[in-house]
């Protein structure tokens, strides 16, 4: 589910050689997409949990622009930016109704609305996107560093062959993009140059698992859950992740450490 070039970026200069993985990488299999099923039980799930996560460290009043899946509108991440609300954020949704890829306009759209919230604000954004929607923010924060405090994502594609997911040919038919860009795809497994996480679950249904896992790198990280894909916006245990990323003081970030009880919930591979 690779996306457009960012409204200020080129084509970079790297060499356009598959990535090591490339070769080995499939689609998730029948058995798994099969498990994508237990999305609404992690609902219930998050329903259950929600006075747990509420008792979460306030968060500190900064903004945070949050981008659905692919296919998904804003609907998708109310429950997500409904609990980031509760912890003392301040989040908008992307506002571009459903997501049907880079089309002309919504990169440029994306990036109005990051500059908009700054100036609004006058603190750095957090960029939150699920699916298709981290490539956005990964995106945004290589175009926008100075306006970007971190970016999280939840279980997105960002390297690996375009094609190890199960949603490829969708992505293809609504977006009019093809997928199968080495150079494109060169350029979306850069890392931002500010805190970025990645949460993913390794038995996702819809995109391998390697393929959003972070090169190891001083601001990157990964946070494994286990999680459905359509799910993973829902799952308690995603966002309580997810909220501890956010809670990090502006310029003094750490990476996720799973000690404790935080040990039988999380893997983060180095």
């Amino acid at each position: 589910m690779p996306a457009t070039r960012s409204p200020r970026q080129s084509r970079p200069q790297t060499s356009t050689s598959h990535h090591p993985d490339w070769p080995d990488l499939r689609a998730p299999n029948a058995w798994l997409l099969m498990l994508e099923s237990r999305a609404p039980w992690e609902y219930a799930a998050l329903l259950a949990s929600l006075p747990w996560l509420k008792k979460l460290p306030q968060g500190d009043g900064h903004p945070v622009l949050v981008f659905p899946g692919l296919g998904a509108n804003d609907l998708t991440t109310a429950p997500l930016r409904a609990l980031l609300d509760s912890l003392g954020y301040a989040t908008q949704p992307w506002g571009q109704g459903f997501n049907f890829g880079p089309r002309a306009g919504v990169l440029e759209q994306a990036q109005a609305d990051l500059q908009a919230l700054h100036r609004r604000h006058h603190r750095k954004v957090s960029l939150l996107g699920w699916s298709l929607g981290g490539i956005y923010a990964r995106e945004l924060a290589k175009a926008c560093p100075e306006l970007t405090r971190c970016v999280v994502t939840l279980g997105t594609p960002f390297t690996g062959h375009p094609r190890a997911t199960n949603a490829w040919r969708f992505f293809e038919l609504v977006s009019g993009h093809a997928a199968n860009d080495p150079e494109l795809m060169a350029q979306i497994r850069q890392a931002p140059p500010v805190p970025t996480t990645s949460i993913y679950s390794k038995t996702d249904g819809v995109v391998a698992w390697r393929c959003s896992v972070n090169e190891p790198s001083p601001l990157a990280e990964n946070i494994e859950v286990q999680a459905s894909h359509i799910g993973l916006g829902v799952n308690p245990i995603a966002l309580y992740a997810l909220a501890d990323r956010l809670a990090q003081p502006e310029g003094h970030w750490q990476p996720f450490e799973p000690k404790g009880a935080r040990r039988w919930f999380y893997k983060t591979p180095a």
